[in-house]
């Protein structure tokens, strides 16, 4: 019934809904060509406002009660500067507030207008009468401290600064905070969404999307130059929001200062006076509006033109949403068409950049890339590291090689760590690296983007996609001027931006659609194989679209250069091999003799399913072979998530040990190690730990991927069950041999992979990056 009555309700305008969006749609495009025909005119140059005093602007529409509670801390607030005024504009109240006002507070300039003009036409022409460069619009239900001004002021420091925003709190302690001063703004689905963040890191001017019309202080003559609060936008609601973005747009700034306290009576006016639902009416059709003006790239015009018209539909047929248009709104954004086609004329005029760097600046990377001029060259470079899995313990290889390369790091550079932990107790096992490290945010359990049917984004993509992580690395770029930006795996490398003058740097622990394809080939489970075909082919396209984008692409080995260049041969003088993929050495006591014989070490997280897959191949197919030669052979099982011990055969003798400490112990102890790793891609970090321990290898081809070239130059090397086997009984009856390989393979890693050799190559090649960008 409830569909049904919708649908009714409704009807007459989604029969109408192809002319409401069709016609705007057509006139926008007609309007925008006939608008590059014409000639462009220079802007006018910017100036920097006096900042000595400032104009206290506040729209009032029957809120006497208000003004008698906020008007006496905002007169102790100016009252250090003679100059400072405060204007009340009175949209025609009922309830005698300007004869209140007149008599209470004579101090207080008091607008009468003769009708109500609205928020943003009352505030327009208390803009109009004030005195001052600076004006301060302030909400009638805004509580100040009383140092709140002074820091606004101090905010207008060059001649781009447009406006500069409060912190908010709200008066009600028991009320969610949906408003802080800090706020954001992305283009998703079509449309515009906003937001405030709460970042307590925050301390002084920071950029934000958008000064909040009721508690932000504006250069007033640019303030008139973008067209004021535009009227378009009645009754109320997102007026700030519009002035905001075409000041972006402009190639102003738009900053928030938390220093400056106000406290909110939220909604104590608009949500007393309007219902619910003809406030959420409003805010649909304004949020049409905003982009029928301001949206000027084709792609995202017909982006929101497609995505309103169904959301209407889907409306209708499921019900409203917050984030969806509906007809009503379609209807009431048509009737104001020809205002919209107006003030889309004058956003045009007034654009200085696309919509894409306006979206872009706000974000405080963009901001200190934009707006900032960075050294040139420096001898101590500031990293951002990235990681989206713990480091410590270092249990799986891509582990190893990050807590051993930032312990080296922490030598040559200033690094800042952002961590992904899956739960809270793991920060305390990262004690030593906040330590060493200049800053160190550990950010427990963040939520990905969901599946989505039909994404072309892979999955362990998406999962971890998230805004929260996205801010906090725009906020630590800005607030420690972050030169380069070190992305751990393919996955973080959605996280690169289009910096003018920051690095982004990708290091790849293996070639994504590489390590897909191989376990594609050896999955024998028909059913699968569907589902994991289009993951390879989602995992191809995405990650040959994001390396061309990256500054420099570290390798794991030669192996996963050279099979990369096939497929993007322009990225050659991107790839670095050598800079990442290594071992701390001297940590590794070199013992290739006096082990225990007939033993076999298998070692990994089983989290990585390569490991998984290796170890079920292993045990079902060489193992019995094993046993069978030398029935006194033990196969000792280290790495965190193992497998059930009923999973495996009882075959020989079998220990599953699970998750350890420190696996060195393991390593100089056992006789032999096995690697019989068959998918995945890049450096085995095991083999490196082998190698430095002294305990000799047996390994499949792709498991040494990248160390060994033939068989018997640093492992021995078998891909089929019987010769895995066979290399494996030899090893273990000829302890002299085995030492030898160990020996060659000690040589090999010392020479090759010692981290702290190749961490000061890294060192070095960062600064090259830096020169070479900000030259």
């Amino acid at each position: 019934m409830a569909l049904l009555w919708r649908i009714l309700r409704n009807l007459p305008l989604l029969i109408l809904s192809p002319v409401l969006l069709g016609v705007p749609y057509l006139l926008i495009l007609l309007a925008d060509l006939l608008r590059k025909l014409s000639p462009k005119h220079p802007l006018p140059p910017s100036t920097r406002p006096n900042t000595a005093a400032a104009s206290i602007v506040i729209p009032n529409w029957n809120g006497r009660d208000l003004l008698e509670k906020y008007i006496p801390p905002l007169l102790i607030a100016t009252r250090n500067h003679p100059d400072n005024e405060i204007i009340v504009v009175d949209n025609a109240s009922a309830d005698g507030s300007a004869a209140y006002l007149k008599q209470h507070f004579p101090s207080v300039r008091v607008l009468e207008l003769e009708k109500n003009y609205g928020f943003g036409g009352g505030s327009n022409r208390g803009f109009a009468a004030a005195k001052n460069d600076i004006v301060v619009l302030m909400n009638s239900d805004m509580r100040v401290e009383p140092d709140f001004l002074q820091p606004l002021l101090d905010g207008f420091t060059d001649e781009n600064v447009f406006a500069v925003s409060c912190q908010i709190f709200l008066s009600d302690p028991t009320k969610t905070r949906e408003e802080t001063g800090l706020t954001q703004a992305w283009w998703e689905n079509g449309g515009l969404r906003v937001r405030h963040r709460i970042d307590d890191q925050v301390q002084s001017a920071f950029p934000c999307f958008y000064g909040g019309g009721g508690s932000c202080a504006f250069d007033r003559r640019k303030f008139f130059e973008l067209g004021a609060l535009d009227e378009l936008l009645r009754p109320f609601y997102l007026e700030d929001t519009d002035l905001g973005f075409l000041a972006w747009k402009r190639g102003w700034k738009v900053l928030y200062e938390p220093r400056s306290i106000v406290w909110h009576e939220h909604r104590g006016t608009i949500g007393k006076k309007f219902s619910q639902e003809f406030i959420q009416s409003v805010l649909k059709k304004n949020f049409i509006l905003f982009c029928w003006k301001n949206i000027h790239e084709p792609a995202r015009l017909a982006e929101h033109f497609f995505f309103t018209f169904a959301g209407a539909w889907i409306s209708v047929l499921f019900g409203d949403s917050f984030e969806r248009s509906n007809p009503l709104a379609l209807w009431k954004a048509f009737l104001q068409l020809p205002q919209a086609l107006a003030s889309r004329a004058r956003a045009h005029r007034l654009a200085a950049i696309t919509d894409t760097e306006a979206f872009r600046r706000p974000m405080p990377g963009y901001f200190l890339d934009r707006f900032v001029e960075l050294p040139k060259k420096k001898d101590r470079p500031s990293v951002l590291f990235l990681s989206p899995y713990p480091v410590c313990p270092p249990i799986h290889g891509g582990g190893v090689f990050i807590y051993q390369t930032l312990l080296e790091l922490v030598k040559h550079a200033d690094v800042h760590l952002v961590i992904l932990l899956d739960e809270e107790w793991q920060r305390e096992a990262h004690d030593e690296l906040t330590q060493k490290c200049k800053t160190a945010e550990y950010l427990v359990r963040l939520e990905g983007r969901p599946k989505g049917i039909g994404s072309l984004t892979p999955y362990s993509v998406r999962e971890f996609s998230n805004d929260d992580l996205r801010w906090a690395i725009h906020r630590t770029l800005l607030l420690h001027k972050v030169d380069v930006v070190q992305l751990d795996y393919t996955n973080m490398g959605q996280y690169a931006e289009d910096y003018r003058q920051i690095v982004n740097v990708l290091f790849e622990h293996d070639v994504y659609f590489q390590s897909i394809g191989r376990s594609l080939a050896k999955d024998a489970a028909w059913l699968r194989r569907p589902a994991a075909a289009y993951e390879y082919l989602r995992a191809l396209r995405y990650e040959l679209q994001l390396l061309p984008q990256m500054d420099s692409i570290q390798m794991c080995s030669k192996a996963n250069e050279d099979y990369l260049l096939e497929f993007l041969p322009e990225l050659k003088h991107k790839l670095q091999t050598g800079l990442r993929a290594g071992i701390d050495t001297s940590r590794y006591n070199f013992n290739p003799a006096n082990r225990e014989p007939d033993t076999l070490l298998f070692l990994g997280s089983f989290r990585h399913i390569p490991n998984t897959e290796a170890l079920e191949w292993f045990v079902h197919n060489v193992w019995p072979k094993i046993v069978a030669a030398r029935p006194e052979t033990r196969l000792v099982i280290i790495g965190s998530d193992p497998p059930p011990r009923h999973s495996l055969p009882e075959i020989g003798h079998i220990e599953m040990v699970g998750f350890v400490e420190d696996v060195r112990d393991a390593l100089a102890r056992y006789a032999v190690f096995i690697c019989p790793i068959l998918t995945g891609s890049g450096v085995r970090v095991k083999l490196l730990e082998a190698y430095a321990a002294g305990i000799p290898v047996v390994s499949t081809t792709v498991g040494a991927e990248g160390l060994s070239e033939f068989d018997g130059d640093t492992c021995a090397l078998a891909d089929s069950p019987d010769a895995f086997a066979a290399k494996t009984v030899a090893l273990l009856m000829d302890p002299q041999s085995a030492a030898q390989l160990a020996e060659k393979a000690r040589a090999h890693v010392l020479a090759n992979w010692d981290m702290a050799t190749i961490t000061a190559k890294l060192a070095t090649n960062y600064r090259q990056l830096l020169t070479t960008k900000r030259k």
